[in-house]
């Protein structure tokens, strides 16, 4: 399948709705308004097609930079494609939801997220906050130090409060992973989320989100999923 018919079919999938709340959420034109679920018979019939991901995602389109990253050959990318696709992430969708998801199935994936949280940009510092989440989420516990984390879960509770907003929402996101994905620190990132407390993210044209990162552990305390480890990152 082609590059054109790719944009024909995802044109025809796009809803006014969608695109409305997409937009709502920091999208800008173009986009089709497509619903991710839709997007999964094209995948099947394409699978991973790296020269094809790439002339999607350097369109611009919302719709097609997503479908981009589920084509994406993750293994296939260097440190530079990566740092290149998070340089044309103008939103948090994509930079947390597309790049970092991509690059969550790299060998690289740990290596470049350190150096996207250290840039002290907004964007690249949440894709690489919530690489770690998606990361962290799917595979085992062994993969990652203990200590590496644990120094994370300190930064974290250092920087938080004064960090970009978007950069906030992901921070929050890490504390709540690795208490419930990374059992050796559950305790630790318990502790880390109470002394954080509530965490105000100012969000444009909507009312600002009040997260408790403390609360939403326990309720996964709650229902017994701590150790949850998913099959796939990507749809």
């Amino acid at each position: 399948m082609d590059f054109e018919t790719v944009m024909e079919e995802l044109e025809a999938l796009g809803k006014e709705r969608t695109k409305k709340m997409y937009m709502s959420n920091g999208a800008r034109e173009p986009l089709f308004g497509v619903a991710t679920g839709a997007m999964k018979p094209i995948a099947k019939k394409i699978k991973i097609n790296q020269p094809l991901a790439e002339q999607l995602y350097a369109t611009g389109n919302y719709d097609a930079m997503y479908f981009a990253g589920i084509i994406a050959d993750p293994k296939g990318m260097t440190g530079k494609d990566y740092d290149r696709w998070m340089d044309q992430a103008y939103f948090y969708m994509i930079s947390d939801y597309v790049v970092a998801v991509t690059l969550s199935e790299s060998d690289i994936a740990q290596e470049v997220a350190d150096k996207w949280i250290a840039s002290g940009e907004e964007l690249p510092m949440s894709g690489g906050w919530s690489c770690y989440c998606w990361l962290l989420g799917s595979r085992s516990d062994a993969e990652f130090s203990e200590s590496k984390l644990s120094d994370m879960l300190d930064l974290v509770e250092k920087t938080i409060h004064d960090a970009p907003e978007r950069t906030k929402a992901s921070m929050n996101n890490f504390i709540y992973t690795v208490a419930v994905s990374f059992v050796p620190l559950h305790e630790k990132a318990l502790e880390t989320a109470k002394n954080v407390g509530i965490v105000e993210v100012k969000r444009e044209n909507k009312k600002n989100s009040l997260l408790n990162p403390y609360e939403s552990i326990m309720k996964e305390v709650d229902k017994g999923r701590i150790g949850f480890k998913r099959n796939y990152v990507r749809c």
